[in-house]
């Protein structure tokens, strides 16, 4: 033991310098796919870190022009109103798609136009036309399952989950709900509902007749809700009847833009919040934002999060409620229209965001850019729209949150929809185009790699 203890002999200038000691070995990042290719289980902190190269992957990789025609030569209303809107720049807007709704299975998605049409594709069929010769939808009917140009305007669209081939759309202009067969080549519903004698007669108006939003009910396709701007909410049982069986009218004189059904499709009033209220509770956000009360556009239960209810304001801000707590958890504020030159009249119509699926990824239509937000919703503070989210805390690559990201598009969005079986966006423009969003090869073989 001895021998151990000595100390060794002092360095004489003849000697060779002992070599330096070695450098310590690179320091290596847990691998954090381990778990996930041992046990297949992917949980949802490791889809939300992963979700970071989702977003950077997001690009426009096709655009489609609504150039149909209706008979012969005949054009259809909503291309007719694009070269009306683009001649007469004075004018308010009479085009744009309103909303768009994917089929259960991912087969076939549908759009309605201000203008009144109603077009349905055939997804893979749009997607493999792509990477043909051109980006553009030709002028020919087979690129269509079905297109019918109405009389009237459009503006909400579901797709029946209980039946492949049967859609339902309301207009701003009627209170009716249409459905429409695809199976059938004709322009007329093959079934119209419509609201009977109101239980509040007092508050019925010719102007507030209308109906802006349906839902289905996920346990039985003849149940239909429909939101109306006399502030009621109706139900149809289409086994007994064509007119409307139930009516739940708001607390205070108001108007409905959206419904939704919870999972479990409750439809009794359990409670009424106010969006603006709740912001005011956010201390951060109130030293820093004039909160004023703004009409909610669009609503939207996140699929993989049932308890976050996603909301989109008016004023462009978007965020998220828990309907187990009433708070507000999260939240994105855009920003302000007067920093860029905008059409203030394409801001104030109705915008129709969508869930991405198995993600918290909420992308909705920029209200002052050609572009489309992709925010991140994760239930957690590590979220970065999290109203609690600590910017100190970001550093470890492991923990660094997924960031929302505006992806430059080529028109300004309206509306748009999430394939449910993949990430690729359909968008709907306000010049009644449409836009696909999805990985460009380019950065799948970056992922890979």
């Amino acid at each position: 033991m001895d021998k151990f203890l000595v100390a060794p002999p002092l360095h004489s200038g003849d000697d060779p310098a002992p070599p330096p000691p070695p450098p310590p070995p690179p320091r290596r990042h847990r691998w954090r796919r381990i778990a996930v290719e041992l046990d297949g289980r992917i949980d949802a902190r490791f889809r939300h870190r992963e979700s970071r190269l989702l977003l950077d992957s997001f690009a426009e990789v096709g655009a489609f022009d609504h150039k149909y025609y209706m008979h012969g030569e005949e054009r259809c209303r909503t291309y007719v109103d694009r070269m009306i809107s683009a001649s007469t720049m004075n004018l308010p807007p009479r085009e744009g798609v309103s909303a768009i709704e994917f089929d259960k299975k991912g087969i076939y998605f549908a759009s309605v136009t201000f203008s009144g049409c109603l077009t349905v594709h055939d997804f893979e069929t749009l997607y493999c036309s792509i990477y043909g010769r051109s980006c553009s939808m030709p002028d020919d009917s087979s690129n269509y399952v079905l297109h019918i140009s109405n009389k009237i305007s459009l503006n909400a669209i579901r797709w029946n989950p209980g039946n492949q081939d049967e859609i339902a759309c309301t207009s701003t202009q009627s209170d009716k709900v249409f459905l429409f067969d695809i199976g059938y080549v004709s322009s007329a519903p093959t079934e119209i509902l419509q609201k009977g004698k109101s239980k509040f007669p007092a508050l019925y108006s010719e102007s507030r007749k209308s109906l802006t939003d349906i839902a289905f009910t996920s346990d039985d396709n003849s149940r239909i809700f429909a939101s109306g701007l006399d502030g009621a909410v109706y139900m149809w049982d289409r086994r007994s009847s064509k007119t409307h069986c139930l009516e739940l009218m708001a607390p205070q004189e108001s108007q409905f833009n959206t419904v939704k059904l919870s999972v479990d499709n409750r439809v009794q009033q359990l409670s009424s919040v106010k969006v603006s209220t709740l912001l005011g509770k956010i201390a951060s956000l109130k030293e820093q934002s004039n909160i004023i009360s703004s009409p909610i556009l669009s609503i939207d239960f996140n699929p993989s999060c049932s308890y976050q209810l996603a909301f989109h304001l008016d004023d462009g801000w978007s965020g998220v409620l828990n309907v187990n707590n009433l708070s507000v958890t999260h939240l994105h504020c855009p920003p302000p229209a007067w920093l860029e030159s905008m059409d203030l009249v394409s801001q104030k119509q109705l915008r129709k965001p969508t869930w991405l699926p198995t993600s918290s990824i909420y992308a909705v239509g920029s209200s002052s850019y050609d572009g489309i937000y992709l925010l991140d919703f994760h239930p957690d503070t590590s979220s970065a729209c999290h109203v609690d989210y600590k910017e100190e805390k970001r550093g470890l690559e492991e923990n660094q949150p997924a960031e929302n990201k505006l992806v430059p598009l080529s028109q300004r969005v309206l509306s748009c929809a999430a394939h449910p079986l993949s990430h690729t966006i359909i968008a709907g423009t306000q010049f009644s185009s449409l836009l696909m969003l999805s990985q460009k090869h380019e950065a799948i073989r970056n992922l890979e790699s």
